[in-house]
């Protein structure tokens, strides 16, 4: 027994240098390693070993199986070693490199309303969100925006089939939220899409992107709503931008502001840009509310709130002296590596 394995190992050794592919060495593995193999035939004779010589046998049987299991390890790494060396040959390795993709970043637009919603946050307000296909009632009535207003036209907004409309600013989401909550106080962001039949050009598209807040409570003033927005419009053009307030009008806030914020272009002289409107929530708004809701939660004799909203789209491009809106949306990728 220990002649016959003695023979099969330096048989089996011998037989591993002349295989030349991972099918041989396969079929080698069944040969002598396998169910049937030789080795596992000699194995089964160990039941007809005397009893003085079972010690012996079994351990010339492990060294065996050993030297063939690595001889079979080694000859397959040389085997796919010179397979390795084969599919570099020919390679010339003083080439200089070629440069892989480059690291992605984000879009302008998610990085001021990503800059936006966090310094909001900040403040206390939260995130809410509301559909893109809007009621006349939550665009336009529930805002105090009559019949006749021009942008209830067709020729100023998307209006469906059965009577609905793209929303035309996110003050939708404000109403969907003031009929839904339960208790005071009420700070919220929207920060979506917006849709109006303005004709394209380096400033306008015909959708874009807002981001609008909300803060309703008992005793909210004017000064809540300046401090609130001299501060965010300082963390995003930087500590010493100046702000101012001039009057204006909008349907859904008395009395009403467009914010200007002081920028210098480089090479050029500083300059008022508009950037936003704003004011405190008017009353016919909260009346309106509370009809809907059918309590006094949000009874104008009880409660004052403020909202503002700006363009994501005109922020970023102040923020990057960006000339044209429509680069936003071309996803030009030399455009875009800028950022």
């Amino acid at each position: 027994m220990l002649t016959e394995l003695d023979s099969l190992k330096t048989e089996a050794l011998s037989a591993l240098d002349t295989l030349t592919d991972e099918a041989a060495l396969e079929a080698f593995r069944i040969d002598y390693l396998g169910k049937k193999g030789k080795l596992t035939g000699l194995s089964a004779g160990m039941r007809d070993v005397p009893v003085e010589q079972k010690k012996d046998v079994g351990a010339k049987l492990n060294e065996v199986r050993d030297a063939i299991t690595n001889g079979l390890a080694t000859r397959k790494e040389a085997l796919q070693a010179a397979k390795d060396a084969e599919a570099v040959a020919g390679i010339d390795l003083t080439l200089p490199g070629r440069p892989g993709a480059g690291t992605g970043t984000l879009h302008p637009l998610t990085q001021i309303r990503d800059l936006a919603v966090r310094t909001l946050r900040r403040m206390g307000f939260t995130l809410a969100d509301g559909p893109e296909v809007e009621t006349e009632w939550h665009c336009f009535d529930a805002l105090n925006t009559p019949a006749d207003h021009p942008a209830r036209n067709e020729s100023d907004t998307f209006y469906m089939p059965d009577g609905k409309l793209l929303r035309t600013h996110t003050s939708s989401v404000q109403i969907r939220t003031l009929e839904t909550v339960k208790a005071l106080p009420v700070r919220i962001i929207a920060p979506g899409a917006a849709y109006r039949r303005d004709e394209i050009d380096a400033t306008h598209l015909s959708v874009f992107n807002q981001i609008e807040a909300l803060f309703v409570d008992k005793d909210v003033s004017l000064a809540d709503l300046k401090g609130t927005l001299e501060f965010f419009f300082r963390e995003v053009f930087g500590p010493g931008t100046a702000v101012r307030f001039r009057p204006h009008f909008f349907p859904f806030t008395e009395p009403s502001f467009e914010i200007d914020v002081k920028l210098e272009a480089k090479g050029k002289e500083a300059r008022w840009i508009e950037i936003a409107g704003c004011g405190m929530v008017d009353p016919a708004v909260f009346a309106a509310v509370s009809k809907s809701r059918g309590d006094d939660l949000f009874h104008p004799d009880q409660v004052t709130g403020f909202a503002f909203g700006m363009g994501l789209d005109r922020l970023a491009m102040i923020l990057h002296g960006i000339s044209d809106i429509r680069h936003l949306i071309e996803n030009d990728v030399r455009f875009l590596q800028q950022f």
